[in-house]
């Protein structure tokens, strides 16, 4: 059984969906596609999702509370991805992406040895389930803008904003 859980950020509310053992679902409760999405995460577990909690969702409660407060950089919630190997790997090197420092999709993509696969890179960017921990909203445009970010351009804006001022707070090793 999974469980979800709706709570507010400084951004707008959020959900959390897992299990005992790990977070599946973090998401702006308004954004576009959150039910299908839902529902996709049902059909590939399935696991029936009802109200309630569990110590992935309390974890990432309390994480998220102090991320927002400038507190933390890093979270250790137990998660569980749902993709594509091409998905996971991209997800994966969000995760390798620094606290307050961004990438561009083509960045990403040579990373990942695919140069031209920019878009590809952009999709499965997009597919990512667990907002703000997998850090999809330090990707930017080739030119710098901020675009692409599924909760709105002006919490990706907001979030690059807080972790910037934490850095020049705080500059971290």
């Amino acid at each position: 059984m999974l469980k979800s859980k709706k709570f507010d950020s400084p951004i707008g509310p959020m959900i959390a969906i897992a299990d005992d053992q790990a977070l599946y679902l973090l998401e702006f409760v308004e954004r576009k596609g959150l039910d299908p999405e839902i529902e996709r995460l049902e059909q590939k577990t399935g696991l029936t999702i009802t109200s309630g909690h569990t110590v992935p969702i309390l974890s990432i409660e309390n994480e998220l509370k102090d991320y927002f407060k400038g507190k933390l950089i890093q979270f250790k919630t137990p998660m569980h991805l749902f993709g594509t190997p091409f998905q996971k790997c991209v997800w994966g090197e969000l995760m390798n992406i620094p606290f307050g420092e961004t990438r561009s999709y083509s960045d990403l993509a040579t990373t990942l040895g695919k140069p031209t696969a920019y878009r590809a890179v952009a999709l499965a960017n997009s597919m990512n389930q667990l907002a703000i921990i997998v850090p999809c909203h330090r990707v930017i445009s080739a030119t710098g803008s901020l675009s692409g970010y599924a909760g709105g351009v002006e919490r990706k804006k907001w979030l690059l904003d807080l972790e910037a001022s934490v850095i020049k707070r705080r500059p971290l090793p």
